[in-house]
């Protein structure tokens, strides 16, 4: 189901006219007693617990790609499925992970939007291309499992994404960007103050033709082209006062993505239209409610790496999000924060799918079905002198309808591979605690233990598809994921300018979905008794005056436990050992800034036997913004300066290449 555009204006509209000044019915004094923030409610004293780290404006606009998955790699241990950015990946290998919990291409960390769940309903990718890091306020990134709100799918961390108002982002905000190759991005956000509230009108379109991803080599042909990509997406955000301690944030927004991947006539899109209304309250009894309704597509055509004949186009694949949230905060007074709430969620989909051989049409394929949970969570933070407890538990009743695969041939005939799958849901339950101990002035002593589950995607359970030369089935009988994990850290600051944290963790994914290899053609979604993660992560900043300094590393452990089984006792694939990121800055007036940026990803193996290895690669990006005239800044970004070849794919004897170096110039304009 799309949503229709006509019903978007309609909410944009409204949302827009929640935010003139008639509605605060102002005078110079009640103005002044409203102050409208566009964020949700405030974190307890307790969250440090789960190891957040937080990802600041500054470095949101510093990046070298200007893209958001660059930005959340600063993070060390934060991965996509595949090395490849938004530009050159198919975006259902866009999964998003953390701690080296990974295997398939679905998403395990829960990603969010000003409270709203981002995953694609169908595939669980996040759409990155139509979520711009200049939009952004700030990004709180907790590595550690479990949530409160939407936590069912947190099962390898959280990523909260706050959009940008006019305090960040000023009257007008806009660039115009070239790079080396004659792509282009232009970038630009409206953001008047409107009474006591305000109202942000954004958009982005990048285009180009794109780097060479294969090899120049044998494994280049005449058929081979570059990636060339063409995305747009615009956003209208509307926030206003309804009460002094109560406003209402409304969002809409639509974007479309169009790439080609590896061979001429080898396209994949996505486009999507996304809308929210939240409420939020912060008197006495603080609340929160949220609804959001997405409409997503994707589509995708295969062409055969022998024969360079089209095998497959997955011409639609229309899915439906939905979902809702309240929680309410008590004033129970003793030093307690109590959070109360509930919250659900459903995803409808289907994949429409024509079939070729030999280049000719010969039949068609349907598949998908429902998705629901419905979530009921309780927490309590209890704040005693230097230390705060955290303790929290969640019911889910989830369910998995309607399930389809269904092959016709071209007269329309359903063929024996055709199911209908019976229905089946359940309860599960699920838990955190945690405790901050304000050991000493400059030291915070963590610990935290938790639970949690991830639904199986209705990717996972009823869509095939094929990387050449490999086939993965899906398969509609795979079991939740269920994540028991635990953790403990320090946090130092022993000079004012100085923060240095060191946590180490122990997470295993029980049921974990990954493409399990059967033959040499073909693998399949199945559950594997677990993924068992342990590793370190350290982080460290400097601020000097002008001067700041950003890094992290980690390092995992990560096996898949299968005993008796040939996965038993190896790395889950697309992960890697080591990551580091390191980036270091200068800004000695406002609107100048210098700044250099180092990334490390150790070796990830493509598949789940350890065969087709991805070397490690270490890359080099460099950011300037120096003052032209008023409010007019020359930038200058450089990606992977050193030229470092970064192999995304490596199976069957075939590769894919990531960004080479990439060096862009343009103009940014600031107005306040």
């Amino acid at each position: 189901m799309r949503i229709p555009m006509r019903h978007l204006a309609t909410v944009a509209v409204f949302a827009a006219g929640l935010a003139q000044p008639a509605l605060a019915e102002d005078t110079p004094d009640a103005a002044a007693q409203i102050v409208v923030t566009g964020r949700g409610l405030e974190d307890s004293a307790a969250a440090p617990a789960y190891d957040v780290q937080t990802i600041e404006r500054e470095r949101l606009l510093a990046s070298a790609s200007g893209r958001i998955e660059d930005v959340l790699s600063s993070v060390a241990g934060f991965q996509q499925f595949r090395r490849s950015d938004s530009r050159s990946s198919n975006p259902s290998a866009q999964g998003v992970t953390m701690r080296a919990l990974g295997g398939n291409a679905t998403s395990r960390s829960l990603v969010l939007l000003d409270g709203v769940p981002m995953a694609d309903p169908f595939f669980g990718y996040i759409p990155l291309s139509a979520i711009a890091p200049e939009r952004l306020a700030g990004v709180r990134v907790m590595r550690g499992g479990g949530s409160g709100a939407f936590g069912a799918g947190a099962v390898a961390g959280t990523i909260d994404m706050t959009s940008a108002g006019p305090d960040q982002l000023g009257l007008f905000n806009g660039s115009a960007m070239v790079d080396d190759r004659g792509e282009t991005e232009l970038s630009g956000t409206l953001a008047p103050k409107l009474g006591a509230g305000f109202a942000v009108v954004s958009g982005r379109w990048d285009r180009g033709q794109g780097f060479w991803t294969t090899p120049d080599n044998s494994q280049r042909s005449a058929a081979s082209v570059r990636a060339r990509y063409d995305s747009w997406s615009t956003n209208l955000r509307a926030v206003a006062p309804l009460a002094p301690d109560i406003e209402l944030q409304a969002r809409v927004a639509a974007f479309e993505d169009n790439r080609t991947l590896r061979f001429k006539g080898a396209d994949t899109g996505m486009s999507g239209q996304d809308a929210s209304l939240r409420l939020v309250g912060r008197g006495a009894w603080q609340f929160d409610a949220l609804a959001y309704l997405q409409s997503r597509d994707f589509n995708n055509r295969v062409i055969s790496a022998t024969t360079f004949l089209p095998t497959l186009d997955q011409r639609k694949t229309p899915s439906t999000g939905a979902g809702a949230k309240i929680e309410v905060r008590p004033p129970v007074g003793g030093g307690h924060v109590l959070r109360l709430g509930a919250d659900w969620r459903s995803a409808e989909g289907h994949t429409i799918e024509d079939t070729y051989r030999l280049g000719t049409l010969s039949g068609h394929r349907r598949a998908g079905g429902t998705n629901a949970d419905i979530g009921l969570y309780a927490e309590d933070d209890w704040t005693v002198g230097p230390l705060v407890l955290t303790a929290g538990a969640r019911a889910d009743r989830w369910s998995v309808r309607s399930g389809v695969y269904e092959v016709t041939n071209l007269a329309g005939v359903p063929q024996p591979a055709s199911a209908v799958y019976p229905d089946r849901s359940g309860w599960e339950g699920s838990f955190r605690g945690g405790a901050v101990f304000h050991a000493a002035k400059a030291i915070d002593l963590r610990g935290s233990i938790y639970t949690g589950l991830r639904q199986p995607t209705l990717n996972e359970l009823y869509r095939q598809f094929t990387v050449f030369p490999v086939t993965t089935l899906a398969n509609a009988d795979l079991r939740n994921e269920k994540l028991f994990g635990f953790e403990g850290g320090i946090d130092l600051r022993p000079l004012p300018s100085l923060t240095l944290g060191l946590t180490a963790f122990d997470n295993e994914v029980r049921h974990a979905i990954a493409n399990v290899t059967i033959d040499a053609s073909t693998r399949q979604r199945r559950n594997v008794d677990a993924v068992h993660a342990r590793g370190i992560e350290a982080n460290a900043g400097y601020v000097a005056g002008a001067f700041a300094f950003a890094g992290s590393v980690s390092y995992t452990n990560a096996e898949v436990r299968e005993p008796g089984q040939r996965l038993d006792g190896k790395r889950p694939s697309q992960t890697a050992r080591w990551a580091a990121s390191a980036t270091a800055s200068w800004q000695p007036a406002p609107r100048t800034r210098l700044a250099l940026t180092l990334r490390h990803v150790g070796t990830q193996y493509e598949d789940d036997l350890e065969t087709d290895a991805l070397p490690p690669a270490t890359t080099l990006d460099a950011f300037a913004q120096l003052p032209l005239a008023g409010p007019v800044s020359l930038v200058l970004r450089g990606e992977n300066l050193t030229d470092e070849t970064v192999i995304t794919r490596n199976s069957g004897g075939t590769q894919d290449l990531g960004a080479p170096r990439t060096v862009w110039a343009g103009i940014r304009v600031e107005m306040r």
